[in-house]
């Protein structure tokens, strides 16, 4: 009776360690994915924070292009709204797809092409763009961690009796993307 007393602690003492250890990887990937996340958020901030500046600098030399700007701005906003992150890749298209536009203007105006501050800010804006595909690669394999942990076995259960949910892709890149832009005049 003792030997069978001492099989039965053990294996619940093993059962309990296994749970804790799950349970805590699996807090620990989440924890990834809200840090990742976080780091995409400051790139897009930081995107946002000169695409302002950017329209200006444009302004000062394409008056009539007001539809180009007024869709980066609403773009803009509609990004800096966005409340998850299907909602945020969605509106992400929107903004790449009117800077698009709005560079394809650029082509028009060889002054602007060498004005300096606009030199900057489209210098700022090509290396945070890097950022944010450098931080989106990041939260994605983070986010793929995460849910292949909640997906295999033994730890499927153990999210399951806990709750945890599965984190979205951030994915920005709809086949409207890939298509070049179109610019009429």
């Amino acid at each position: 009776m003792g030997i069978a007393l001492i099989v039965v602690i053990a294996i619940v003492a093993f059962m309990i360690i296994l749970v804790i250890g799950v349970y805590n990887g699996l807090i620990t990937l989440r924890n990834r994915c809200d840090n990742a996340w976080a780091q995409v958020d400051v790139q897009l901030r930081r995107r946002y924070d000169l695409i302002p500046n950017l329209v200006e600098t444009v302004k000062g030399y394409a008056k009539h292009e007001r539809e180009v700007f007024q869709k980066v701005t609403e773009a803009r906003a509609k990004a800096i709204d966005a409340g998850t992150v299907k909602e945020q890749g969605g509106a992400e298209n929107m903004l790449t797809g009117a800077l698009k536009s709005l560079f394809a203007v650029v082509e028009n105006y060889p002054d602007l092409k060498a004005n300096q501050n606009f030199l900057m800010l489209q210098e700022e804006l090509a290396g945070t763009e890097g950022k944010i595909a450098y931080s989106r690669q990041f939260y994605n394999d983070n986010v793929m961690k995460f849910n292949l942990k909640q997906q295999v076995f033994p730890s499927n259960i153990i999210a399951n009796m806990f709750n945890f949910k599965e984190k979205e892709y951030f994915e920005i890149e709809e086949p409207e993307a890939r298509r070049p832009v179109e610019v009429k005049f």
